[in-house]
């Protein structure tokens, strides 16, 4: 038998370790991609979970990559593969020349391993069963142990490993001994067992600097604090639960009075989603800044109250954190599916503020600006992640706040302005921009009740049926949806290394991939200028990029080509010049993806290739 010819890569490649739910291996996984982290060495980690009990397939998957793509590559370099009941589908995901670490354990037949992989074989159960008593302890530290082995392996620094698990047990010296010694246990077998390093290392280097470690979650829970929030209402769904308990943790830490202990905030787990955004709807009417997180199926039952809240103009923030349907669909798995479910949320003439965030940092500061939004245009502002940015911890710029920043709170009108007499109509457009002024409940005694329908009225909010009073107020609330596009987050232009007559449209979650797209795209001689949407309804930029361009590919995570609809739906395009790239079986998309169908469809189109070049790889992905 031929010699196998393994990968050899320094600081580029993909582990995947394949888990049994409910085990603890998360834990040790994320301290692995930290370890590494803490290296210098850029990682985008993505942790595939299942929807239903423990005992059941998770994995985690980890790009390392020191040019620092995020994007998920696809294939596997080296699978730590620790369920039987996934082996063979395991073993088959792994590429030529990859690398195998398994529970050698219990001996299995040459069968049942791949003639072009290498094979690292570890007894983490015989070495576990002899150095602890413990079942739960035997469980837990076979993962810390194949994290030493893999350490060997991979050459990297053991006290770096070391150091990380002193900071996590940090005042539980038992708990860090014992971790540290299940750490060296694995990683000694692995250097007196195997040849360390194998083909894959990784080497120290500075690719991380000064970039946080954070999910879209948080960033969101974190950023709904900055913007204001008091009150959150919820009822708990796959993906989004952990926005709330983001938000919660902070306000315990930012919004509890220093001087008696009580909370300066409400969080309510309503009996369902519809309570949870009667409750917000509610709150914000009040004057509270309020908000809730659901996901596709939450969207679904509160659309009622979303007519509600547009037509009698009272200001709210969903985050509405994207997984797979349509029903229930798939609950752990990512999509970007919901754009026109969100965009024109309930029956009737309804049309909503949408913000795209691309990673955590734009979660943090989209989901702070969003309440600013809400409240000058008075209307709900929906903040469409998904689960691959909002579960999964991911490298970005530091968070940033200006100190000197406050809160815009629109048109509302003082005690002494209504004192004085001034005209005040609720739905009454005095400037033009579609936005009629409000007061906040107990402004003033008397005067300048906050009047507000949800049925047809006039200017003053008196109840009328006049087709004139209805179309009055149908055509204010078209010139505030023109008045948003100034207010909103601009969108992100790429041009090409060359004049390109070809265009790509993206957003969100498919942002590091499209980055990485690029790239691969230039190399093969293909140049197309890229255009991240951040924000609906379009800046006047994204109908006039369409039309610069003799075609324009709309790259985006669901079957029907969702935001394809809306710019030709919005921005009356020509379906003809968009061209779709559509990716949806729940995984986060890829730049081998990408890059293949647009280079396939330009060479159907017979699209001249210019001369190649070598493109600036960009380390952060714009």
């Amino acid at each position: 038998m031929s010699a196998i010819k393994t990968i050899r890569a320094s600081n580029d490649f993909v582990i995947k370790f394949a888990n049994v739910n409910g085990s603890g291996s998360a834990s040790a996984n994320e301290l692995f991609a930290r370890a590494i982290m803490n290296m210098g060495v850029p990682v985008a980690p993505r942790n595939i979970f299942p929807s239903n009990i423990q005992g059941m397939p998770t994995w985690y998957e980890m790009r390392v990559s020191a040019a620092g793509w995020l994007g998920r590559r696809g294939g596997c370099d080296l699978m730590v593969a620790m369920n039987p009941q996934t082996w063979d589908r395991d073993i088959a995901e792994l590429s030529s020349g990859g690398y195998l670490v398994y529970d050698s354990t219990k001996t299995l037949p040459r069968s049942r391993f791949r003639e072009d992989i290498t094979v690292l074989g570890v007894p983490l159960t015989e070495i576990c069963n002899r150095e602890y008593t413990d079942p739960r302890q035997r469980q837990l530290f076979k993962n810390i142990m194949y994290v030493g082995a893999l350490t060997a392996l991979l050459d990297m620094d053991l006290t770096v490993v070391d150091k990380l698990i002193a900071d996590q047990y940090r005042g539980k010296d038992k708990l860090i001994d014992a971790n540290v010694n299940a750490l060296k246990l694995g990683y000694e077998y692995a250097k007196a067992s195997h040849s360390c390093p194998i083909g894959l290392r990784i080497e120290r280097c500075d690719g991380v600097g000064d970039r946080i470690f954070i999910n879209g979650n948080d960033a969101c829970g974190l950023g709904a604090v900055y913007g204001g929030a008091t009150v959150a209402a919820w009822y708990p769904i796959t993906p989004s639960t952990s926005v709330i308990e983001a938000f919660s943790g902070y306000c315990r830490k930012f919004r509890t009075d220093p001087d008696n202990g009580k909370a300066r905030y409400a969080v309510v787990q309503a009996e369902d989603e519809l309570a949870s955004i009667g409750m917000v709807i509610g709150a914000a009417w009040n004057g509270a800044r309020a908000f809730t997180a659901t996901s596709g199926p939450g969207i679904s039952l509160m659309q009622e109250f979303f007519g509600l809240a547009y037509f009698a103009e009272v200001p709210v923030v969903v985050f509405n954190v994207q997984r797979g349907g349509p029903s229930t669909g798939m609950p752990t798995r990512t999509q970007q599916s919901d754009l026109i479910a969100c965009a024109y949320a309930s029956h009737g003439d309804t049309r909503h503020v949408l913000l795209f965030p691309q990673d955590p940092y734009e979660c943090f500061t989209f989901g702070a600006q969003a309440f600013d939004l809400a409240d000058r245009l008075q209307t709900p502002v929906f903040v469409l992640l998904d689960l691959d940015i909002g579960m999964n911890d991911r490298l970005c710029q530091p968070f940033d706040w200006d100190d000197q920043r406050r809160y815009d709170r629109g048109k509302v009108m003082s005690a002494e302005e209504l004192e004085a007499g001034k005209n005040f109509g609720r739905y009454l457009d005095v400037d033009g921009d579609g936005i009629a002024w409000r007061t906040i409940p107990g402004t003033h005694p008397s005067k300048g009740a906050f009047f507000s329908r949800g049925t047809t009225r006039n200017a003053y909010a008196k109840y009328s049926e006049a087709g004139t009073d209805y179309i009055y107020n149908m055509e204010r609330l078209r010139r505030k949806f023109e008045t948003a596009k100034k207010l909103l987050p601009a969108p992100v232009l790429q041009r090409a290394a060359q004049p390109a007559r070809y265009g790509a449209i993206y957003y969100g979650s498919t942002s590091p991939a499209m980055a990485e797209a690029s790239v691969l795209l230039a190399l093969q001689g293909f140049h197309v200028d890229t255009l991240r949407v951040r924000s609906f309804p379009f800046a006047d930029e994204v109908i006039d990029f369409i039309y610069a361009h003799d075609g324009v590919f709309v790259v985006e995570q669901n079957e029907s080509g969702q935001l394809r609809m809306l710019l030709i739906n919005e921005g009356e395009v020509d379906p003809k010049r968009l061209l779709r790239v559509l990716h949806y079986d729940g995984t986060p998309i890829t730049a081998s993806f990408i890059s293949g169908k647009i280079a396939e469809a330009l060479a159907l189109r017979k699209v001249k290739v210019a001369s190649l070049t070598t493109p600036t790889r960009k380390k952060v992905a714009s």
